[in-house]
């Protein structure tokens, strides 16, 4: 995933797409099941890699590796709600094809650009996979051990020699980025524990999950009043922060507490459980912020880039994850539910007035009134299926474990010999800070000028 500073961002904006408005009444779960349908259709439409000649689990350019592996979340999560196993087919195809060597999401053809977040959205993927009892593909491992092996080896990587603890964004030293300590690395290592601790029950994740956003709260990545922040750099020991927020880091956050607190309360624990209870009601009253356009009140927006026009192919799918892990959370903590649907219900019946058939049939800007604002594209399509699907939930028993259900083969070695592979942290030198010097400027420039449309906490 690329540096999330806007900087290189030159997206302009389009101009309007006449669009005849998908039919949703979000009170209808039929008319819910018909919207997604043609919205997920959409989508399938700018995938390529079953075709001959084409690579499964490959998007075409513009679009980064990452992002296919967060599609066929999307995919995994349409079959879920709607029951219809259109695109399953297409997943699982996808989903073997990628996972590499070492077997975790580390294919060869990736390793020049692969991100610890990189990585975790395909494990993530897996791990949904395994919660909606997604069959295992015979002969090849399973969802959740592959889920599992995306947890083994990263936890490995958990870098205590800068800033007391904390993934770096890049896997591997040589790549452009590795000083940068990033929410959403962490965040999605944070996610993917707290998922297998309550799949698993094994409380070495928790302890992990803990750690994660103990590391993260004790940088300021994770403010006291619950805002995320994007980054940070071992260059200043992790003492300034990129205070850009996005709305995939609120939402990895509040699915991956609202397991632990559902793991908790179920566990019978009640320090815990009041402990993550606090947490994840301060994570939803910190999402207010993606959920007030002007003149569209409880309308989502990515405030950090769609008002500019700067937002890049990455940040256009960040709606889709909150969507999505509001979903979730209403699932593991149903508690949630009256204050985390109002949200979602505004959201969608704004973006199916925007949204029409086809490939190019839903835009960014849910906000403009029924306008498809020209933005077309993977991101777009994905973030308008999300937010629709996930009105489902009443539809769903919700996510499974190994003691409620789960059908994916456990092994919890999986990945833990990383296949040979070693990620050194050496100490930083002079010649690594002069080397790094240009990426760190740009990651944090925009920050340290005082950019007047930094979505900050107040």
């Amino acid at each position: 995933m690329r540096p999330s500073n806007l900087v290189f961002a030159a997206v302009g904006l389009l101009s309007p797409i006449a669009t005849s408005a998908l039919e949703l009444n979000v009170d209808d779960p039929a008319s819910i099941r018909e919207a997604t349908k043609v919205v997920a259709a959409g989508l399938r439409e700018w995938y390529t890699g079953d075709r001959p000649g084409d690579v499964p689990g490959n998007l075409p350019d513009p679009y980064y590796w990452w992002l296919c592996g967060a599609m066929f979340n999307s995919f995994i999560d349409y079959w879920y709600y709607t029951g219809d196993d259109t695109y399953n087919a297409i997943t699982r195809q996808a989903m073997v094809h990628q996972i590499g060597n070492p077997k975790a999401f580390m294919p060869d053809n990736q390793t020049s650009t692969l991100g610890n977040d990189d990585q975790a959205f395909w494990g993530m993927t897996a791990m949904s996979a395994a919660e909606t009892k997604l069959p295992d593909v015979e002969g090849e491992m399973s969802w959740l051990s592959l889920a599992i092996a995306v947890f083994n080896t990263q936890a490995p990587r958990w870098n205590t020699q800068t800033c007391g603890g904390g993934l770096n964004w890049q896997i591997f030293r040589f790549n452009n980025g590795f000083d940068y300590k990033n929410t959403i690395s962490n965040g999605a290592f944070f996610n993917i524990a707290a998922r297998l601790a309550k799949y698993t029950g094994n409380a070495t994740y928790v302890e992990w999950a803990e750690r994660a956003w103990d590391w993260q709260y004790s940088v300021g990545l994770i403010s006291p009043d619950y805002h995320f922040f994007d980054g940070t750099s071992e260059r200043q020991n992790c003492t300034e922060k990129n205070h850009i927020q996005w709305t995939y880091n609120a939402g990895i956050h509040m699915s991956g507490v609202a397991a632990l607190w559902n793991m908790s309360e179920t566990n019978g624990d009640a320090e815990a459980a009041g402990r993550w209870r606090e947490r994840l009601g301060g994570i939803i009253n910190g999402t207010d912020i993606f959920f007030n356009a002007e003149g569209a009140p409880g309308v989502m927006i990515e405030m950090a880039c769609e008002r500019n026009g700067l937002c890049d192919h990455d940040q256009r799918s960040f709606k889709a994850y909150l969507s999505r892990w509001m979903g979730y959370t209403m699932l593991s903590a149903p508690w949630t539910r009256d204050r985390i649907m109002p949200k979602l219900r505004t959201s969608a019946a704004a973006a199916a007035q925007q949204c029409s058939a086809g490939k190019g049939g839903c835009g960014l800007r849910w906000w403009r009134g029924g306008v498809n604002d020209g933005e077309v594209g993977v991101g777009e399509q994905m973030s308008a299926l999300e937010v629709m699907q996930n009105l489902l939930v009443d539809q769903v028993s919700g996510p499974v474990g190994l003691d409620t259900g789960g059908i994916s083969e456990n092994d919890p070695t999986a990945g833990s010999d990383g296949g040979n592979v070693r990620i050194e942290h050496d100490a930083i030198t002079t010649g690594d800070k002069a080397g790094a010097a240009i990426l760190t400027i740009v990651v944090f420039a925009v920050f340290l000028g005082g950019g007047g449309w930094l979505i900050m906490s107040e």
